[in-house]
């Protein structure tokens, strides 16, 4: 006896019978069709998805040919070079890319692997956070899944969670968009700081105002206003220093200091290795200035998948111990 499921033919309105290994077999079509857009649209070609895939170039093109022919409508525009999402194609990236996550999760689920993580999990954090303190630890979390494949995403600038489709993102600082999923994970200080050379050529300043005779280095990605905030008890002060260098990058600002050319405002964890080494020092210590929050973010609108969480869960563990 053949079990069958009962669905309605488009377009028709008697009820008919079709065979539940047929039911399956366009379910898994559907799902391949869209695990082969989505390598194609994160490699950029049909041949580095071929390559990622271990199926033939050929067979990637017919998949995706079949694919926009079923939803009639053009998903890739192709360039000599390139291909890149076209506005429904994005849409169908975003949905796709879900859809297979949320399979991934459930056959984890269902085969009583829920610690066994599978899939892609892309993360972002600024280049210097990530090399001090993610890539150095990265390697426990994935022995801890050898099925997980992840991608770090390193970039100083304001990435678009959404946009370049990022799981989660480790970002310090205040938060500018109010829409994103955020969870504080750690707070440290931040000091005013300086290489020893630089101090013994420019001298120590004792109060914030003496700041102004010398030369500051400012992040232009990160936590540092226009203005230089401090507190010493209950006296709030603060102080414009005229910016002679900036960096978008903090690896900039990391090698300015150190390399003596000037102060800069730092959070402990861009800094350190050089404050425990006694390379920078900090200035001004009895002056207070905002702390700095660690968030770990998740895109707006979407459920935090179980890899994502499982890692926020692991690096705010791995990291409080520091």
């Amino acid at each position: 006896m053949i079990h069958s499921s009962r669905f309605q033919k488009p377009g028709c309105g008697d009820m008919i019978y079709a065979p539940k290994e047929y039911i399956s077999e366009l379910l898994m079509d559907r799902l391949h069709a869209m695990e082969v857009f989505v390598r194609v649209v994160e490699t950029g070609s049909f041949s580095a998805a071929a390559r990622d895939l271990r199926i033939g170039q050929p067979a990637v093109s017919k998949l995706i040919a079949a694919l926009e022919d079923r939803l009639q409508v053009r998903l890739l525009v192709r360039s000599t070079r390139h291909l890149h999402p076209s506005e429904a194609g994005h849409a169908f990236y975003e949905r796709a890319r879900r859809t297979l996550s949320e399979a991934d999760e459930a056959d984890s689920a269902a085969r009583g692997e829920g610690s066994g993580l599978e899939g892609r999990l892309r993360v972002c954090s600024s280049v210097t956070f990530a090399r001090l303190h993610v890539v150095p630890r990265i390697g426990a979390f994935m022995e801890a899944h050898p099925n997980l494949s992840l991608d770090l995403v390193m970039d100083d600038r304001y990435v678009d969670l959404l946009e370049e489709n990022i799981d989660v993102a480790l970002r310090a600082g205040e938060l500018s968009d109010s829409s994103l999923t955020a969870r504080r994970l750690a707070t440290c200080d931040r000091y005013v700081v300086a290489s020893p050379a630089y101090l013994d050529r420019m001298g120590t300043p004792a109060t914030p105002i003496d700041l102004l005779a010398h030369t500051a280095i400012v992040y232009t990605q990160g936590l540092v206003a226009e203005e230089w905030r401090f507190r010493c008890g209950t006296a709030d002060t603060s102080v414009r220093i005229p910016t002679r260098l900036s960096f978008s990058a903090a690896e900039g600002v990391r090698e300015a200091v150190i390399g003596g050319l000037g102060l800069a405002i730092s959070s402990r964890w861009m800094m350190e290795p050089e404050l425990a080494k006694g390379i920078v020092v900090p200035v001004l210590t009895e002056w207070k200035l905002p702390s700095a929050d660690l968030w770990a973010l998740h895109p707006s609108g979407r459920l935090p998948t179980a890899k994502a969480q499982a890692f926020v869960s692991w690096f705010s563990e791995t990291f409080s111990r520091q």
